[in-house]
């Protein structure tokens, strides 16, 4: 969501998380709007970050000069890594090359920031249309592996431009869903040091509750307004985003 520009908040924090407090290597896959503002804040943070992107690393040049991060073909970017960012189009996730995680650490993280929009660009989706599925739930069959959905709902640009220290009383909380809890934790306490609060939104299949057009989608709140959010949303998923 939202428009990228250009320039990096100042980190919001200066903890590290990972193995022995070490930074972390992180694969990036998608250098759009929120991954390209993902490179950026953690990168600022210190962590070894790969990025990827459909068209291949020559054309990561910019972002890869103002970052620092390491631009590498889609099939590289979670060899070694501790935590994976799918942000591609959803109707692309089946694209994604077979046994990409395979070189991972053994405890990775994948976090999933898709959303299924059928009219404006995915088109029909049988999996989520006639089998019900949350969009989250879609895509772990389709990499095969669980995912940590995040970021879904987040403007692009309040990555770099709201991030703020914990206990900060403007901070912005972001839903979380997963039902793999040790890579929840993960992605929670990255999140936190990137400089937002976070809601445990429950497992995959509770996942709808932040998916487009729900209450919590593109909500700029603190933790209270994000509960209260996922506690008002409805599984039946609007007209709007039904293909």
């Amino acid at each position: 969501m939202g428009r990228v520009r250009t320039g990096v908040a100042a980190s919001a924090t200066s903890c590290r998380i990972g193995n022995g407090g070490h930074p972390m290597k992180i694969g990036i896959i998608g250098a759009g709007n929120i991954g390209g503002n993902l490179t950026r804040r953690l990168t600022s943070l210190g962590h070894d970050v790969s990025v990827a992107n459909s068209r291949g690393p020559h054309t990561l040049t910019a972002l890869v000069e103002e970052t620092g991060a390491k631009p590498v073909r889609v099939e590289e970017a979670a060899r070694g890594a501790d935590v994976v960012v799918v942000t591609i189009p959803f109707k692309n996730v089946p694209d994604l090359p077979s046994g990409l995680f395979a070189e991972a650490a053994a405890n990775l993280a994948v976090i999933d920031t898709g959303n299924y929009y059928p009219r404006e660009r995915d088109g029909r989706i049988a999996g989520v249309e006639d089998e019900g599925l949350t969009e989250s739930r879609w895509t772990e069959r389709q990499i095969g592996h669980p995912v940590i959905k995040a970021f879904n709902g987040t403007y692009a640009q309040d990555i770099v431009d709201r991030a703020l220290p914990a206990g900060h009383l403007d901070r912005i909380a972001i839903p979380v869903a997963g039902d793999d809890e040790a890579a929840k934790a993960v992605v929670r306490q990255l999140i936190d040091e990137i400089g937002f609060d976070t809601v445990d939104a429950g497992g995959t299949d509770d996942s709808w509750r932040q998916q487009p057009g729900t209450p919590v989608y593109g909500l700029r709140g603190g933790v209270k307004a994000v509960t209260k959010a996922l506690d008002e949303a409805s599984p039946q998923r609007p007209e709007a985003f039904r293909g």
